[in-house]
């Protein structure tokens, strides 16, 4: 197909090659496949990786992106199809999704991805179209009950980025997947603050993060009449208007072991007062923990808003190496697009995945073709405020630069690079 020029709208895509040669994509792909540079196998994963940066779930079925140059972004003359990616995911473990997010999250570190002190954990339920027989639940109280797929997400609260992820079932208490994730988790970050909701407010997750010494945690406390009771009797230090916080030690029922319960109360007068209190094993003082750092909890809910349509807010299946592989090459093209975007200059780089796809992606019209040894990508209509030139243009001799092999290895070794009209 390279023989002739290949006129295409997704031009933008191809942006991401070398986004994934700085990753190393393509080793995790071959590592977490089985397969190697001429195989079959890491190319349907290389799709389902460059389908999720598209924001698109089922590609496949979109007759218009053949003949486009997508296929051929995959090292591919076609697109596979529905069932030879669910084949290819259900033939892989849960075990090996997780050593490749592992792996992606090492990398990432590397590339200064994460900043490692503040960890943000947070179960994200996804309403899924599974055709099994499973308990309904509401996602939020004023919306009907639907099937719905348990998550477990960690993330550098500083730079917003995901780390790994685990799915629940009934067969699996939160508690379990909390450690777990905490488990996972620490191939990047050691000593590292997290910060949790009232979900995690939990004797037993207290007690092993506490004797493990790899994390602080502060969680809010659930309310009770002996939390209310604390609250109101404790001697608060002033900070600024409207704004107190006092310490104590409290234990979990049934057990010795304390820890510090921080409480803030806000108001100035008696009958206004508002208190929420929380609980931490972290020796941070409590006004840093409190009005700095637990905001930052929220870095994870933005990430889910931006970066959902990625592949983090739908769910055809329950089947759980389908699911766990699927949701796994969703962090690759993620991670991908997080190098691409912080080349953008502002406002640009504040776009969620949605709008850098159809403006970045599949907003560009231009063509590939070969030119002896390389790929040519020309587009025509980049505006000159991307300042993508500056990036990719040249590329061979800029990966050179960096020390990375400018031959793409499933593109048959071909060297890519970029023309702007």
């Amino acid at each position: 197909m390279l023989s002739n020029k290949v006129i295409s709208g997704f031009v933008g895509l191809w942006f991401l090659v070398a986004e994934h040669m700085r990753l190393g994509s393509w080793d995790l792909i071959k590592g977490y496949t089985g397969g190697n540079d001429n195989g079959f196998n890491p190319r349907i994963a290389m799709q389902i990786v460059n389908e999720a940066a598209l924001c698109k779930n089922r590609i496949r079925q979109r007759n218009q992106i053949t003949n486009q140059g997508f296929e051929l972004l995959n090292g591919m003359r076609v697109l596979v199809t529905d069932e030879q990616v669910h084949n290819l995911l259900n033939a892989h473990t849960v075990a090996q999704a997780k050593d490749f997010q592992e792996n992606l999250a090492k990398i990432r570190l590397i590339n200064g991805h994460y900043k490692g002190e503040v960890i943000a954990i947070d179960p994200h339920r996804i309403i899924t179209s599974s055709k099994r027989i499973m308990p309904k639940k509401k996602k939020q109280p004023t919306k009907p009950s639907e099937k719905m797929l348990q998550t477990f997400f960690s993330l550098d609260a500083q730079t917003g980025q995901p780390i790994v992820f685990g799915i629940g079932s009934s067969a699996v208490k939160t508690i379990n997947a909390t450690l777990e994730l905490m488990g996972s988790t620490k191939v990047v970050a050691n000593n590292a603050l997290v910060l949790a909701d009232k979900e995690h407010y939990n004797e037993e997750l207290f007690r092993k993060i506490s004797n493990g010494k790899t994390f602080e945690l502060l969680v809010p406390v659930v309310s009770s009449d002996k939390i209310k009771k604390i609250e109101k009797t404790l001697t608060y230090q002033y900070y600024w208007p409207g704004y107190y916080i006092a310490e104590t030690e409290m234990n979990f029922a049934g057990s010795q072991k304390k820890y510090r319960l921080i409480v803030q109360r806000e108001g100035e007068r008696h009958e206004s007062y508002a208190y929420k209190s929380f609980l931490t094993i972290s020796k941070k003082p409590g006004v840093e923990l409190l009005t700095e750092r637990y905001g930052e909890r929220w870095s994870i809910e933005e990430f889910f808003k931006s970066e959902g349509a990625m592949g983090f807010d739908r769910a055809s299946t329950f089947n759980l190496n389908v699911r766990y592989g699927k949701m796994s090459l969703a962090l690759l093209a993620q991670a991908a697009v997080y190098q691409f975007r912080h080349k953008l200059p502002m406002p640009y780089q504040g776009w969620d995945a949605l709008h850098l796809s159809d403006a970045m992606f599949r907003g560009m019209d231009g063509d590939i073709r070969v030119v002896d040894d390389t790929i040519v990508v020309t587009c025509y209509n980049a505006p000159i405020e991307y300042q993508l030139q500056k990036h990719y243009q040249n590329l061979p001799k800029k990966l050179a630069a960096e020390g990375i092999r400018p031959k793409v290895p499933w593109l048959f070794d071909f060297k890519l690079d970029f023309k702007f009209k």
